[in-house]
């Protein structure tokens, strides 16, 4: 609907998506170093609230750059929640259940992600794209408001437990131990990347391609999301049991195949089951890498590394959208696909070299 509103081929509009999650991305740095000196209560209030209070200016643009800007502010704003929750729930556990825990966080935001275009669809069909904006800005700005109280007084009852639940890093060389977390937030960055910039198309890759409306394409970006509501907490549990290595190995070799085969299914009950897939190997990652980062870094720079890996993820998939939206105009979706695909199975390839044969 945007797209249609202001005229925008497939590299513009791949720059509204970017403009947000280049900011994102860019504010999550800031957020983490402030997130371990300061309440991260009072980051994650920011990340909530700041971003419906931009939600409401986006509502307001009447102009594609104004659109650009508001969204520039409404990633810079959210960059406060990521890097402190997960530290606050790694401290909140005991070490062998951090897995499932952070899991079951992701339920929250797959949720609002699997609601979300289909209320959005639906607010937009009477009042326009940017009616979805607004009436779905102001009431969040009030949650925040709220969420921040409760979470003062939670913590107030109940002390974390960190003391005794300290993180246990490995006994390994320092630099072998760097090496390790360099390699896997390499591929787990890449791959949120990439998995970001492809999904990023498919609302248009579906109306394009498949010839299906608008409201069914949100649907389809429902079905992505949906599966947060159960993959977070199963990766979670996986990884508790098995490792974070195994279990971050196993979805990323996955994710390249089934990106190739987004373009190549002809039906939609296909297209749907893979974009389930997508889903699942979204919220698996999720949980799994946070665990893995925070159980590999010390108490006073877990919000800072987790900033960095925020960072990364939303970076990557900021450049990428914009540089997919350019392959597309100039070769068409099925090539497009199938380099992100074939991409995404070196970098996993090589990144196994260096956690292969590890349990977490």
């Amino acid at each position: 609907m945007i797209r249609r509103d202001f005229a925008l081929d497939y590299t513009q509009s791949g720059l509204v998506v970017s403009a947000f999650t280049l900011a994102y991305g860019i504010g999550q740095l800031p957020a983490g170093w402030l997130a371990d000196r300061i309440a991260r209560r009072v980051m994650i209030t920011v990340g909530i609230s700041g971003v419906a209070a931009a939600g409401l200016l986006v509502g307001l643009s009447q102009t594609y750059m104004m659109l650009i800007v508001f969204l520039v502010l409404m990633g810079l704003a959210g960059g406060g929640y990521h890097p402190a929750a997960p530290p606050l729930i790694m401290t909140s556990v005991e070490p062998r259940n951090r897995g499932r825990a952070l899991g079951f966080h992701v339920i929250g935001g797959s949720a609002s992600y699997f609601l979300s275009p289909l209320m959005a669809a639906a607010i937009a069909t009477a009042w326009g794209w940017r009616g979805s904006f607004i009436a779905l800005g102001a009431p969040t700005i009030l949650f925040g408001i709220v969420f921040y109280v409760l979470l003062a007084q939670l913590m107030g009852e109940r002390k974390t437990v960190s003391a005794t639940t300290g993180t246990h890093e490995e006994a390994l060389p320092k630099p072998r131990r760097l090496r390790r977390l360099a390699a896997f937030m390499i591929l787990s960055t890449s791959t949120g990347a990439v998995i970001f910039s492809t999904v990023a198309f498919i609302p248009l890759f579906s109306v394009d391609q498949l010839g299906v409306s608008e409201q069914t394409a949100a649907a389809f970006v429902s079905l992505i999301y949906s599966a947060g509501l159960w993959a977070g907490p199963l990766g979670g549990y996986l990884s508790d049991r098995l490792g974070r290595v195994p279990v971050i190995l196993v979805v990323c070799f996955i994710c390249g195949p089934v990106i190739y085969l987004l373009s190549r299914t002809p039906s939609l009950l296909g297209f749907g089951a893979l974009l389930l897939i997508v889903g699942m190997i979204i919220y698996i990652r999720m949980p799994v890498s946070e665990a893995y980062i925070v159980g590999r870094t010390s108490e006073r720079n877990r919000s800072t590394i987790l900033g960095i890996y925020y960072f990364a993820v939303m970076e990557g998939g900021g450049v990428l959208t914009p540089v997919m939206g350019y392959l597309i105009d100039r070769l068409g979706f099925y090539p497009s696909f199938t380099i992100a695909g074939a991409s995404l199975v070196a970098l996993t390839l090589v990144c196994s070299i260096w956690l292969w044969g590890t349990h977490d």
